[in-house]
């Protein structure tokens, strides 16, 4: 039997794909261990889906100063000591990382033992864990054309690997969750596990106007449920949903996203019209904004700037992808951002 480890931490979007994974590798016949941080987010994740688990020390990586920036790389020396003896003991035929800072001394410590290092990167530049980390990788997958200008010979293009229950979700379960008729579309809207204020805002200003066509599904974040619209016919909202997110894709007759580079995969990977609102360049590296521009660009998503678009904006780009929605839903299923599990799982079998 082939050994794998997988690492990746710090976010959902850093641990999911992962996951996504392990179905085909086990069918595969690989022993799987998971590396990831002492009391990361992705433990639990990790933990969840029945994955051996093992935590190594970590350190942030900032451009910024901190006074963390004295001890972390401290942190990082130690967990790349941890993540040597791990390949020391485990012996794993190869690794797949899918970023993090987390993955940086994982990756290190294969590299010195001559393990194969697969990476694989969502956005449209690489952030700098990884930046880092490519240059010990073997093969770097990506999501975007264009990042293969970034990546040189290492790049392969494989889409994200999509969690295979995302396909298996039941519009009715999810409609009878929201009290919704089938008779009426309906539109999802997610700014992720945090919410996104400034979407939820936009959308609240809208509401009456939309109501008036569509049911909205509102996954507002922890914390930002506005109860004063509780009880408003077609309109229901949920701080976050995990098991019933599948059904939610599956209700969806258009999406308003972040653009995070995972969860717009995953709206490709199933076909949905959406519009894509980034976060502004102004709280972030701008990574989401270079994401929906290139969907924006292969005509699979309507992008709106979170930092000039009003509620009319929005209305009126409902509207639009409405009405055209099954050129967009062309346009994604011709592309060739679904099958990233298998492209991923053939080229895991090759270097391993």
């Amino acid at each position: 039997m082939k050994k794998i480890i997988l690492t990746g931490g710090g976010t959902a979007g850093h641990v999911t794909p992962n996951i996504a994974l392990v179905p085909k590798l086990e069918e595969n016949g690989y022993q799987i261990k998971y590396i990831g941080t002492k009391d990361g987010m992705e433990k639990k994740l990790v933990s969840d889906a029945g994955l051996d688990y093992e935590g190594i020390s970590s350190g942030k990586l900032r451009r910024y100063f901190s006074l963390k920036n004295f001890t972390d790389p401290f942190r990082v020396v130690k967990g790349y000591f941890e993540a040597k003896k791990i390949m020391k003991t485990y012996q794993p035929d190869i690794v797949f990382s899918k970023g993090g800072f987390v993955t940086v001394p994982v990756v290190y410590a294969a590299h010195k033992y001559k393990i194969p290092v697969i990476i694989h990167e969502s956005d449209m530049t690489p952030g700098l864990a990884n930046r880092l980390a490519i240059k010990k990788a073997t093969k770097v997958c990506h999501n975007f054309p264009e990042t293969a200008k970034h990546l040189g010979a290492k790049a392969v293009h494989t889409g994200s690997p999509i969690r295979r229950e995302l396909f298996e979700g039941s519009r009715l379960h999810a409609l009878n969750l929201c009290g919704f008729s089938a008779a009426k579309p309906v539109i999802m809207v997610t700014g992720g596990s945090l919410g996104a204020e400034n979407v939820n805002r936009m959308l609240r200003e809208a509401l009456p106007k939309l109501l008036e066509t569509f049911q909205v599904a509102h996954l507002c974040g922890k914390g930002k449920v506005d109860e004063s619209f509780s009880g408003t016919d077609g309109y229901v909202q949920f701080e976050y949903i995990s098991d019933e997110m599948k059904d939610f894709f599956a209700m969806a007759d258009l999406i308003i996203s972040r653009a995070g580079a995972n969860s717009i995969c995953e709206i490709a990977a199933l076909a949905k019209p959406n519009i894509l609102i980034p976060l502004s360049a102004k709280v972030s590296r701008g990574d989401q904004i270079l994401n929906a521009k290139s969907f924006e660009k292969q005509g699979f998503s309507k992008v709106l700037d979170e930092d000039t678009a009003t509620p009319q904006d929005l209305i009126d780009a409902v509207k639009e992808v409405y009405q055209n929605r099954q050129v967009y839903i062309d346009q994604m299923k011709r592309s060739t951002l679904s099958g990233g599990v298998e492209k991923i799982i053939q080229l895991i079998k090759e270097f391993s």
